[in-house]
Formats: structure tokens, C-alpha cells, sequence
């Protein structure tokens, strides 16, 4: 059984490693137009069991080609590229996840339902971090707990060492970042779905030391479509970004003078964009590698049985030594490998296109990824 990555960066690398060394499938076809990054993730997944294609992905034709016999494309590359790559694969007839990010996308994609069911193959989309494994933790609240007053998703990936001015290294894309902290942030709240501004509602938010002192901020994205899946089960939930002290106010003032535009200017008669100009700095001045760690935190409050009860999940992952993926690509690329072997083993059978929160097993995910020493801790508290 093989399995077609589309993306050999940092998280199409993770995921190759992943669905090669703790999974239940064969092989790995992993494809990008760039021969150095291709070669890195050999070096990454050191693996006979991995074929690297060099395939420009704008080329539909050829990538069409290149996944031909694959049960499952996974898509690790940015989300304007996923709603091309499902028709792809719904052609080709093979499953399909990828890691999501943008609402818009998801619900083209949500269109192609009755394609996916004619072809039976499912479509997972949203499946990384956050969107993805916070989802799951959602979907976990809502199997578990009746009248969910509300659900408070918090994640961030941040350098265990930060570094002035902004205290953060880049950990993935630099242009996904900045769509995070620019497009508006959908919010549940008692059944609507409400836009609030991203870098807004700054919050304290406490770890164990050395993060005792952190702040969280609304951004877009995370909750993708929990809103209106739950939108008759859970009041109020939203989702913020966590961050060390001070970096919402700084990265702001960079996004309100405009460096976030993706529009054209001339400078000294040359075209670019101030995105660009952006992005050239961030990669130019942040670092790149180093320990990284994943905080993150979910709140709720809701029944159990006749109690009123307060629900926390919590988990801190950092770089694993051994393999060298830091926390990043573990927290978003295993659970998109772990969805994968879930379908090659028929535990994902429904035929469709779904998000995590419907689809995905809940305890058995937790289960996988406690094989992989990535630990979501659960405590509850009578009110």
C-alpha cells in the first residue's frame, strides 16, 4: 500500500517519517519541485521505503500521473493548493487529508461530497494541529459532557529559548503565520457564528515553569468548522494563539502599517509586495532551528452525570532528539499519518468529505499518539 505526500517541507517530512516507521503502510511517494528539500527528507526518514518524485505541483497533469495507484494523497503544502489536489484524488480514486487552514477552502471542498461518496473515498481535511487535533479534543468534550457552556481552545509553537525582538522562530510557514494573524477569527457563540479581528482579547495563560507567563490572542483558523458543526451543542467556543509576552503588540504594529498586504507597490521602479518584504525579513532575521515546544491548552465547562464540571486538556511536546522533528512537525504531521493508517485499516471506512470532529476515533487517536510520547493530559474539577 502506498501513500503520496505532496509537500517534502518540514511537515510533509514528519508525516513521511511518520506513515514509514509507525505505520501499517508500505511506502511513501513524496513529491515536490524542490531537489534540496526532496533530499532533506530523505535524510529526515531514512527509509528504503521512500521514492521521491520532482514534480512542479502546479502541473496537474503530471502530479495526477504521480499519484496514480496511491490509496492515500496527503497534502502538506499551503491550503490554496488543497481544493485542486482533492479533485485529484477523488479522479484518482484515493482517500485524501490535509492540514487545512482556511474556511473558504474547506467548504469548496465540503461541495465535493457527492463526488467523494461516487468514487468511495473520504476527504479529510483540517488535520493537523490546530485545525485537527484540537477538533478531536472537541469532538472527545462533546462525546463525553452535556450543556457545554463553552470550549477555549489555546495552542501556540514557540522556541524554548526565545530571542528579541519577537520572541518566536519559524516553526512553519511564514505566509500562513501572517494569514493567521490577518484574516478575521470565527467564533461560536450561543449558535451563531460571530467574526471577531484576529490579534484581539490579549489573555494570560500559565504552563508549568518556565511558561508560567503567557499570552493568548484570537487568530483565524483554528476553529475551522467546529462553529457549525456544534453549533446547537456548545455556547461559546473559540480559539487563541499562545505566544510569550509582548509579541501580539509588536507583530500588530508591523500588520497595521500595512506589511501584511499582498498588494503591489513600486520602489525605485521595482514591483513587490510589502508581504514580501515581510517574509524576506522574518526568515532573514528569526531562527529557524533550534528546541522548540507545543503548549497547549483546552478549557470547558460543562455536565457530567449531575455535576457541573470544569474540563482542562493539556499538553507540552517538545523536539524529539532522537529523530530530530521538533514539536512542530510531530503535534501537525502524526496525526495527519495516524488519520492515514486509520484508513488503510478500515477503522475510517464512511465515504465523504469530513472534518475531524466527525469522523475521527477519539480515544484511538489519543492512543497513537501516546505511542509517540505526545501526551494530552485530561483533569476535571466539580464546580
Amino acid at each position: 500500500m502506498n501513500v503520496s505526500v505532496i509537500g517534502a517541507g518540514l511537515m510533509g517530512s514528519a508525516i513521511s517519517y511518520d506513515v514509514l516507521h509507525e505505520t501499517s503502510i508500505d511506502t511513501v511517494t513524496l513529491i515536490d519541485n524542490n531537489h534540496g528539500a526532496l533530499k532533506q527528507a530523505e535524510k529526515i526518514c531514512k527509509s528504503d521505503a521512500l521514492q521521491t518524485k520532482k514534480i512542479d505541483i502546479k502541473d496537474e497533469d503530471k502530479l495526477k500521473d504521480a499519484c496514480l495507484g496511491s490509496f492515500v494523497i496527503i497534502s502538506a503544502v499551503p491550503y490554496f493548493f488543497n481544493e485542486m489536489l482533492t479533485k485529484i484524488a477523488i479522479e484518482n480514486s484515493a482517500h485524501f487529508i490535509d492540514l487545512g487552514g482556511n474556511n473558504d477552502v474547506v467548504q469548496r471542498q465540503k461541495s465535493l461530497h457527492d463526488a467523494a461518496v461516487d468514487q468511495q473515498v473520504t476527504i479529510i481535511p483540517d488535520s493537523g494541529l490546530a485545525p485537527g487535533l484540537v477538533s478531536i479534543i472537541t469532538k472527545d468534550i462533546v462525546e463525553n459532557y452535556s450543556d457545554i457552556e463553552y470550549v477555549k481552545l489555546r495552542v501556540g509553537g514557540l522556541p524554548v529559548n526565545p530571542k528579541p525582538p519577537l520572541e518566536y522562530e519559524i516553526v512553519f510557514s511564514p505566509n500562513g503565520l501572517i494569514n493567521e494573524y490577518l484574516e478575521d477569527a470565527i467564533v461560536l457563540d450561543h449558535g451563531k457564528s460571530i467574526i471577531k479581528s484576529s490579534m484581539s482579547e490579549i489573555e494570560t495563560i500559565s504552563f508549568p515553569e518556565p511558561f508560567e507567563n503567557m499570552e493568548a490572542f484570537i487568530t483565524s483558523g483554528g476553529c475551522s468548522t467546529l462553529p457549525t458543526t456544534y453549533k446547537n451543542v456548545i455556547n461559546y467556543l473559540d480559539y487563541k494563539t499562545i505566544r510569550y509576552p509582548g509579541h501580539c503588540e509588536k507583530f500588530k504594529t508591523m500588520l497595521d502599517l500595512g506589511f501584511g498586504s499582498t498588494k503591489s507597490i513600486s520602489v525605485h521602479g521595482s514591483k513587490i509586495t510589502p508581504r514580501e518584504v515581510l517574509i524576506h525579513q522574518l526568515e532573514k532575521k528569526l531562527p529557524k532551528t533550534g528546541n522548540d515546544v507545543i503548549l497547549l491548552k483546552v478549557f470547558a465547562k460543562a455536565r457530567k452525570n449531575d455535576d457541573i464540571i470544569n474540563i482542562e486538556y493539556s499538553m507540552i511536546d517538545y523536539i524529539d532528539k532522537k529523530s530530530n522533528l521538533s514539536a512542530m512537525m510531530r503535534t501537525t504531521g502524526f496525526p495527519v499519518s495516524i488519520t492515514a493508517d486509520f484508513l488503510a485499516k478500515g477503522i475510517i471506512k464512511k465515504p465523504g468529505v469530513f472534518c475531524p470532529e466527525e469522523i475521527i476515533p477519539t480515544k484511538m487517536m489519543f492512543k497513537e499518539l501516546k505511542k509517540r510520547n505526545i501526551n494530552i493530559e485530561k483533569i476535571e474539577e466539580k464546580v
